[in-house]
Order: C-alpha cells, then sequence, then structure tokens
C-alpha cells in the first residue's frame, strides 16, 4: 500500500511489541473434555490455535486481523479472524487426530500501512519434553500447550501509527483505564513493550522467568568454562606423557 503524501516514516526509531502464538491441545474425556455432538468418531482432541498478547494484553491497536491456515482436510481450512475487542485474543477452536503445520499471517491496522507479516506453528497434539519425566507432568496437566513468545518490530514506523502505538490505551467506561488481569506492567493504560513482572498460572511469559533464565545461562555458562580448563589441564598432561614416551626413542 502506497503511503500518503503527508506521511513519513520516523527516522532512527525502532518500536516493538510482545505477543504469543501457539497451541493447546487437550485428550477427550468422558469427565473432564468430553466430545461434542457431531465430533467425527476418529477425533481424539480438542485443540486452539491463538494469537495475543503477553499475560492478556491488548494488541488489537496493532494487529487488525488474523488468518489461519488449517489442514485442508479441515473443512473451511482458511479462517480469518477480526473484530477482537481490546485485550483479547485471536483463536480458532478445532477437533481432530493428527499433527500438522499451521500458517499464521497477521494483518496490521491500517495506519501501519505495513505488509502482513506470515508465521508458521506446529500442532502438537501428544506430551513432549527433553525427559520422560516433563513428558508425564504435562501428561498430568491434562493438557499439551505449545506457545511461542515473539516481539513484533516496526521498523521506522509511520507517523500516524507511531502516534497510535506509543500512545495510552483510551480510557475505558467511568473514565477508568481497563486494567489487564495479571498484573502487567502496562495495564495502566500505557502501550509499552514491557512484559509482567511475575508468573501466573497459563503466562509464564515475565521478568520473573528471564531472570531465572539468565540465572540458568550462566550456571551453564560456568560450567563449561569448568570443562574447558578440565579439558586444558588433561591436553597439558597428555603432551606430557606423550613427551615422556617420546623420550627413549629420541636417544
Amino acid at each position: 500500500m502506497a503511503p500518503p503524501n503527508n506521511q513519513k516514516r520516523v527516522k532512527g526509531t525502532q518500536v516493538y511489541r510482545p505477543f504469543v502464538y501457539g497451541t493447546i491441545a487437550r485428550l477427550f474425556n468422558d469427565e473432564t473434555n468430553p466430545k461434542p455432538p457431531g465430533t467425527p468418531a476418529d477425533h481424539t482432541h480438542s485443540w486452539t490455535v491463538f494469537v495475543k498478547g503477553v499475560d492478556d494484553a491488548d494488541i488489537t491497536y496493532w494487529c487488525k486481523k488474523v488468518q489461519f491456515k488449517l489442514h485442508e482436510s479441515i473443512p473451511n481450512p482458511l479462517r480469518m479472524i477480526d473484530d477482537v475487542p481490546p485485550g483479547g485474543t485471536f483463536e480458532v477452536h478445532e477437533t481432530g487426530w493428527g499433527e500438522f503445520e499451521i500458517t499464521i499471517k497477521l494483518y496490521y491496522v491500517p495506519e501501519s500501512l505495513e505488509k502482513p507479516q506470515t508465521l508458521y506453528h506446529h500442532l502438537r497434539l501428544h506430551p513432549y519434553g527433553e525427559t520422560e519425566e516433563e513428558k508425564e507432568k504435562m501428561k498430568q496437566r491434562g493438557e499439551v500447550p505449545a506457545v511461542v513468545y515473539e516481539e513484533q518490530l516496526f521498523n521506522e514506523p509511520y507517523e500516524n501509527f507511531f502516534e497510535i502505538l506509543t500512545s495510552p490505551a483510551p480510557p475505558g467506561k467511568g473514565g477508568k483505564t481497563k486494567v489487564l488481569k495479571g498484573g502487567m506492567v502496562s495495564s495502566v493504560g500505557e502501550r509499552t513493550a514491557l512484559i509482567p513482572l511475575t508468573n501466573r498460572p497459563g503466562s509464564e511469559f515475565s521478568l520473573e522467568t528471564e531472570n531465572l533464565l539468565l540465572v540458568e545461562i550462566k550456571r551453564a555458562a560456568a560450567e563449561v568454562m569448568k570443562m574447558i580448563e578440565e579439558t586444558k589441564e588433561e591436553v597439558v598432561k597428555k603432551e606430557a606423557e606423550l613427551a615422556a614416551l617420546r623420550a627413549p626413542i629420541q636417544t
């Protein structure tokens, strides 16, 4: 889309906004997740694919609609989701028996004058993990989440869109800004790239998680440095042994 003559990009500026996308699948169970009437007999799971803000923060001020391209065997495989309320979720609910790749296309608000972005996500129906313990833990939860944290970068956005990205959210009823659940740092109405301070059930992307990962990275780095030093010492030892073996031959 060609920008209007009066539209200019804000040079030297980058604005990014965090969001998450992914799927959550649940095995059909007569007690906790009964199969809806009319569901095909061979369908074993219900699942949801979604795009939303971190900790349910609003993303509708920059994301206008989302298109989900499902497997061709599913009726109406191309789903366009729009008219989502502020703080809502772009999502599709379905049932099935197999895993496949879902194409997700984000369409931005008209003021952005930007082209859509395409993402790809693999639908997971079965518990997974690096260890059997992790798989069993996910199985006990009763659902299989596969969620990705992403940051949408707007490089040198157009002036009108930059104003939208950086302006406070419109007040809700009674003149008060809507406070989103989860203690979002920007829940007072400021549209920022900040993420929640702490975790809550169903929302693991926060500064708390980030700090825990940093601690784990530092621990792993220290372990690697220790292994490097041990390897160096072993190399020196082996070189000394090799030199001692060569000495009688040289004499």
